[in-house]
């Protein structure tokens, strides 16, 4: 029912930038969340940032500061601005778009992933 594409990730040093980008298409009329979710090797899959179609953001303590979430609504993409990179951000990057009613989700979906490496 919806595709999700993720662009944009690669091989960056340290206090670098990148621009991941989330296309998304098919039935995408009742989404009001989306979000970037990452996993690192041996680790759980975690929030990184989440943007609601009202436009309320909301970022894990971690990136706070340093990443900035945005949407087109034109192009039926969520953007995710990385700034001052560390090496604690390597990570697989998960685009997630999802409907949320009264604080639950009723259903979502999953990109494929995209591999952001910080290292000098």
């Amino acid at each position: 029912q919806v595709q999700l594409v993720e662009s944009g990730g690669g091989l960056v040093q340290p206090g670098g930038s990148l621009r991941l980008s989330c296309a998304a298409s098919g039935s995408i009329f009742s989404i009001n969340v989306m979000g970037w979710y990452r996993q690192a090797p041996g680790k759980q899959r975690e929030l990184v940032a989440r943007i609601t179609s009202g436009g309320s953001t909301n970022y894990a303590d971690s990136v706070k500061g340093r990443f900035t979430i945005s949407r087109d609504n034109a192009k039926n993409t969520v953007y995710l601005q990385m700034n001052s990179l560390k090496p604690e951000d390597t990570a697989v990057y998960y685009c997630n778009c999802a409907r949320v009613r009264l604080l639950t989700t009723e259903y979502g979906y999953w990109g494929q992933g995209t591999q952001v490496t910080v290292s000098s």
